[in-house]
C-alpha cells in the first residue's frame, strides 16, 4: 500500500513560527513534525509515499529529498493553485492505483494504522475515516456514527449549539481509488465538506474508526506546547532514541551537549546535539532546547521550546515561551507566559516581553525595552474578537481608536474598494470618539462613508438596506453597561453579519492584511439628510394608516432619552395618534442610567391616570420594546412575544413566523391552530434575522422585546413593532378590506386570552474541556426521545420540553425546561441540571 502525506499546509495559526517554514517542517520534539509521520508510516510497512506540496515546497524537498534516507520512497505532488484536501490528493491521482491511506503531515500521532486497515478491510468500505474523542471539538470536524462505525452524520467546525458528539476527524484516511469519481477536478475540493457527504448520499459504504491512541492537530501555538509536554510525559509513543541518551528517567541529552557542574536540570526536559548550558542555569520542568542551543549562566528556563541554534545570555528567565531558530537574547531578558519568538530575533539587555507577545522573525528588540503588544512581520495568531452582539469592551481601554482603526480596516478591507458602509451611534462622547476611528479606517481602506451621525440602529439597518450600501457599523454604550461599547457591524441587508464573515475580518485584523488605499483613493464621507423622512415614509407604507388614524389611539411613549426620539415624532404625526410623550430627546447621563422595569413602571403609571389605549417604552437604541396594556400592566417579554404572534397569526392567513427554538410550545400550538407555518432558529440575534430575511416571513421575535417585521426590516425595530401593533389592534395589516371600518381591540382582551407560560431555567458551571462529551452523551441518553437540534439539544415530552445549549463564551451550559405548571418546570430544570453535574467527571 502507498501513503499519502498532505504537507501542504501554511500553518497561519502558529505564526510568527511557520511565517517562513511550511508547517510541515516546524520542530517538535527537535525533528520536523512530518518526519515523525514518515516513522510511523515505515512503523506500519508504508514504504512508498507521495507527498502533497504547495506552500514553500522548496522546504520539504529538500529536507526529505527521494525518502531514501528515512527508508521509504518518496515522491511529490505539487499543487500550482490551493486545491484543497481532497483535491491535493487527485492532483497525486497518476500514482495511486490501488487502495491508499491519507494522513496529513502536521499532526502528532501515535495512531496503530494496521487496525485501521483491518477495519477498513473488515467493513469491505470505500472510504475509512479514523476518528478519535476530543474534549473540546470545535476547531474539529464532528462525525456521528452508527454502532458498527457506519458514518450518519458530518459537522464541520460546529458551534457549542451543535456540538451533538466529540467524535472528531483526524485527517487520516483509508481510500479506495473509486473515490477519485467523488472528487472534480479542476477546483478546490475537501474531503469533509464535499467528496464524503457526496459518498454519505450516494450510500456507499462509509465508515468510522474511532481510535483510541494519541492525536493532536497542533493547530496554534498553546497546542505547540502542549504536545511537547505530552511527549515529555511519555503520552504519545515516538523514536525516543532519536532523543539522545536518557541520562536519568524523563531527562534526554544530545550528542556532544554540555551541561557544567552547575547547571540544574529538573526534567522532564531533551536538551539537544551539541548544546551548552552555563553554571547556575535552571532547566525546570518541561524543557526542550533544540540543536547548538547555548544557555548562559544563571539562565532561567521553565515550560519553554528553544529551537536551534539560539543564543540565551546570562541570566535569561523564559516562562512558557517559545523562540524560533538563531534567536539572539542577551543579559537578563525575561519572556513571559505565551510570548513566541520568530526566527532570528535579537532582544537587546533586560528587555522585558509581556504576556502572549508575538514578535515576527527578524525583529530587533532594543534594550531595556517593555513590549507589551506584539510586533508583526507577517499575520498573527487568530483570538476571538467578536461576541454575541458585536465587538465590545471597555470604552477607551478594551475598545479604544486604535483598535477601531484597525478592526474597521479589516472590515473594509473584505469589501470591494469605492463601495460604501453606513455609520451611526448613540449621543454619547465615547461613542462619537469611536465612530470617527471607525469612519478613518473604512477610508483609510477606499471605502465611502454616509455618516447618519446620531441615529438609531434601525434607521441606520434601514440606510443600508434602502441604498447601494454593502454593510454598516454603528457605535453605541451597550444597554447593560455604560461603561462599555458596542460596536455593531451590519451586511448589506442591513443584519449583523453573520459567524463567516466574523472569522473573516478577524483573519484579516490579525495577520494585518489591510488594504491601504493610494491618496487618490482614499474613501469620501457624506451626510445623507433625508433618512428619517424616507424611513417614515417606507414605514407607513406597510401598514393602513387610514385605519390607524380612525382608531384615535391615546398612548403613552417613553423613548429612555435614546435616539428614537429623533423618528418618533415624525412617525406618529402621520397616524394622528394622542401622544403622551415622556423623555422625549436624546441624553447620554439619561441613557446611561436606563433601567427597563422603572421606566416601564412610569409608564404603567400614566396609562391607568390617562385611561391610554396603551403604552411603550423604546430602549435607548430603538431596538427593543416593553408593552404596557390597557389597564396598566406591563407586559412580561414572553406576554408581549405572545400577543403580537397572535395578532398576527389572527390577521395574516397563512402565516409563516420564526421565533427562537426556546420559546414556549404555547406559540407552537397558536401556530398550528392558525394554520401558520412556525421556523425555528437558534438563539443568536444574527440567525434569528437570517431567518427573517427569508421570502415570504411575517414575524419574527425574541425572548428580550425585540420583534421583526420582515416586510419592511428584517431586524429588530420598536418603532416599526410599535407602529405595526397599532395596525394589528386596529384591525388591519395590508389584507383588510379597502374602506372597511376597523375591528379595533385592546391589548389587555389579547394578552387575557393567552394561556399561560411556565418555563424554568438552571445553569450549570461546564469545564470548557468537557462541553463536547456533556453534548454527546446527552444525544446518546436521548436516543429515544423526541430530539430538536436547531441549536443545542431540545427533547421533548408530551408535557413540554427540556433544552440544554452550550454557552459559547462562557464555561456554562444552559438549561430551559417547560412544563404544565411553574412548579413542575421548576423540578424538570433543576432535576436535569443535576443530571448533567453528574455527567462531569
Amino acid at each position: 500500500m502507498k501513503a499519502v502525506i498532505m504537507a501542504g499546509g501554511e500553518g497561519t495559526r502558529l505564526r510568527p513560527l511557520t511565517a517562513n517554514q511550511p508547517k510541515p517542517m516546524l520542530a517538535m520534539a527537535n525533528r520536523p513534525m512530518m518526519e515523525h509521520i514518515v516513522d510511523l508510516l515505515r512503523s506500519h510497512g508504508f514504504d512508498e509515499i507521495v507527498v502533497t506540496v504547495a506552500f514553500m515546497a522548496n522546504a520539504v524537498r529538500t529536507y526529505f529529498g527521494d525518502g531514501s534516507e528515512f527508508g521509504v520512497r518518496m515522491v511529490y505532488a505539487t499543487e500550482e493553485t490551493p486545491l484543497g484536501t481532497a483535491g491535493s490528493v487527485r492532483n497525486a491521482m497518476d500514482e495511486l492505483g490501488e487502495r491508499f491511506l491519507v494522513i496529513s503531515g502536521d499532526v502528532l500521532t501515535d495512531i496503530d494504522l494496521g487496525k485501521v486497515l483491518a477495519f477498513h478491510e473488515e467493513r469491505g468500505a470505500l472510504a475509512t475515516i479514523a476518528l478519535k474523542s476530543m474534549e473540546n471539538p470545535l476547531e474539529f470536524g464532528i462525525v456521528i456514527t452508527k454502532e458498527d462505525g457506519q458514518i450518519e452524520r458530518f459537522l464541520e467546525k460546529p458551534t457549542w449549539g451543535q456540538v451533538f458528539s466529540d467524535t472528531v476527524n483526524t485527517g487520516i484516511y483509508v481510500l479506495e481509488p473509486e473515490v477519485f469519481d467523488f472528487i472534480p477536478a479542476g477546483r478546490a475540493v475537501d474531503f469533509s465538506s464535499e467528496v464524503f457527504p457526496a459518498i454519505l448520499e450516494s450510500n456507499r459504504p462509509l465508515y468510522g474508526y474511532v481510535a483510541k491512541c494519541y492525536w493532536e492537530d497542533v493547530g496554534n501555538l498553546d497546542a505547540y506546547l502542549r504536545a511537547h509536554y505530552d511527549i515529555l510525559d511519555g503520552k504519545v509513543h515516538l523514536e525516543v532514541s532519536e532523543f539522545g541518551f536518557e541520562v536519568r528517567p524523563g531527562v534526554w541529552l544530545g550528542e556532544g551537549a554540555e551541561l557544567d557542574p552547575e547547571a540544574k536540570v529538573d526534567g522532564p526536559a531533551l536538551i539537544g546535539v551539541n548544546c551548552r548550558v552555563g553554571a547556575g542555569a535552571h532547566l525546570a520542568e518541561y524543557c526542550v532546547l533544540g540543536a547548538n542551543v547555548r544557555v548562559g549562566p544563571n539562565a532561567d528556563i521553565q515550560r519553554s521550546v528553544v529551537h536551534d541554534n539560539a543564543y540565551l545570555a546570562a541570566g535569561v528567565r523564559l516562562r512558557g515561551s517559545v523562540l524560533g531558530r538563531a534567536c539572539d537574547l542577551r543579559q537578563g531578558v525575561q519572556c513571559d507566559e505565551g510570548v513566541v519568538l520568530g526566527d532570528e530575533c535579537f532582544v537587546g539587555a533586560h528587555a522585558s516581553i509581556r504576556n502572549g507577545v508575538k514578535v515576527y522573525p527578524f525583529k530587533t528588540v532594543e534594550t531595556g525595552a517593555i513590549i507589551n503588544s506584539s510586533i508583526v512581520w507577517e499575520s498573527r495568531g487568530a483570538r476571538t474578537i467578536f461576541g454575541r452582539e458585536g465587538v465590545r469592551g471597555l470604552a477607551n481601554v478594551d475598545v479604544s481608536p486604535e483598535l477601531a482603526v484597525r478592526l474597521c480596516m479589516a472590515y473594509a478591507s473584505t469589501l470591494p474598494k469605492g463601495s460604501m458602509i453606513v455609520t451611526s451611534r448613540d449621543s454619547s462622547r465615547a461613542a462619537r470618539v469611536l465612530k470617527r476611528a471607525v469612519m478613518v479606517g473604512a477610508n483609510a481602506a477606499g471605502i465611502d462613508v454616509e455618516d447618519l451621525e446620531v441615529a438609531p440602529v434601525p434607521v441606520t439597518r434601514y440606510h443600508v438596506r434602502a441604498t447601494s450600501a454593502l454593510g454598516g457599523v454603528s457605535v453605541r454604550l451597550a444597554s447593560d453597561d455604560r461603561q462599555s461599547v458596542l460596536m455593531r457591524f451590519f451586511d448589506e441587508h442591513g443584519i449583523d453579519i453573520d459567524e463567516v464573515t466574523q472569522k473573516k475580518i478577524e483573519r484579516v485584523y490579525y495577520r494585518e492584511e489591510f488594504r491601504r488605499a493610494l491618496a487618490g483613493e482614499i474613501g469620501d464621507i457624506g451626510f445623507p439628510s433625508r433618512t428619517i423622512d424616507t424611513y417614515a415614509a417606507d414605514l407607513m407604507d406597510t401598514v393602513e394608516v387610514r385605519a390607524i388614524r380612525k382608531a384615535h389611539f391615546k398612548v403613552v411613549l417613553d423613548y429612555a432619552y435614546g435616539t428614537a426620539s429623533f423618528v418618533m415624532p415624525n412617525v406618529l404625526a402621520k397616524l394622528g395618534a394622542e401622544v403622551l410623550a415622556v423623555n422625549p430627546f436624546a441624553a447620554t447621563a439619561g441613557a446611561t442610567g436606563y433601567d427597563p422595569e422603572r421606566h416601564a413602571s412610569g409608564v404603567a403609571a400614566l396609562v391607568r391616570a390617562s385611561r391610554a389605549n396603551l403604552g411603550a417604552v423604546i430602549d435607548p437604541d430603538g431596538e427593543h420594546l416593553t408593552l404596557v396594556d390597557d389597564s396598566g400592566k406591563v407586559l412580561s417579554d414572553d406576554q408581549a412575544l405572545l400577543a403580537l404572534l397572535s395578532l398576527v397569526l389572527h390577521r395574516t392567513p397563512d402565516a409563516r413566523v420564526a421565533l427562537p427554538v426556546a420559546v414556549s410550545r404555547v406559540a407552537e400550538e397558536m401556530a398550528r391552530k392558525a394554520g401558520a407555518e412556525l421556523v425555528w432558529t437558534k438563539l443568536s440575534t444574527a440567525h434569528l434575522m437570517e431567518i427573517a430575511s427569508e421570502p415570504g416571513m411575517d414575524f419574527a421575535a425574541s425572548q428580550s422585546g425585540g420583534f421583526i417585521f420582515p416586510r419592511f426590516l428584517p431586524a429588530y425595530d420598536a418603532v416599526a413593532a410599535f407602529v405595526h401593533l397599532l395596525s394589528l389592534l386596529a384591525g388591519t395589516v395590508g389584507s383588510a378590506a379597502v374602506g372597511s371600518e376597523p375591528e379595533v381591540c385592546s391589548l389587555s382582551a389579547v394578552v387575557r386570552d393567552l394561556p399561560p407560560v411556565h418555563i424554568a431555567y438552571e445553569a450549570v458551571v461546564t469545564p470548557w474541556d468537557q462541553k463536547g462529551m456533556l453534548m454527546r452523551q446527552i444525544v446518546e441518553r436521548s436516543a429515544t426521545r423526541d430530539l430538536l437540534l436547531v441549536d443545542g439539544v431540545k427533547i421533548l415530552d408530551p408535557n413540554g420540553w427540556i433544552l440544554v445549549v452550550p454557552d459559547p463564551e462562557e464555561p456554562l451550559t444552559h438549561v430551559w425546561a417547560e412544563d404544565m405548571s411553574d412548579s413542575r418546570a421548576k423540578a424538570k430544570a433543576q432535576d436535569y441540571a443535576v443530571r448533567l453535574r453528574q455527567m462531569l467527571r
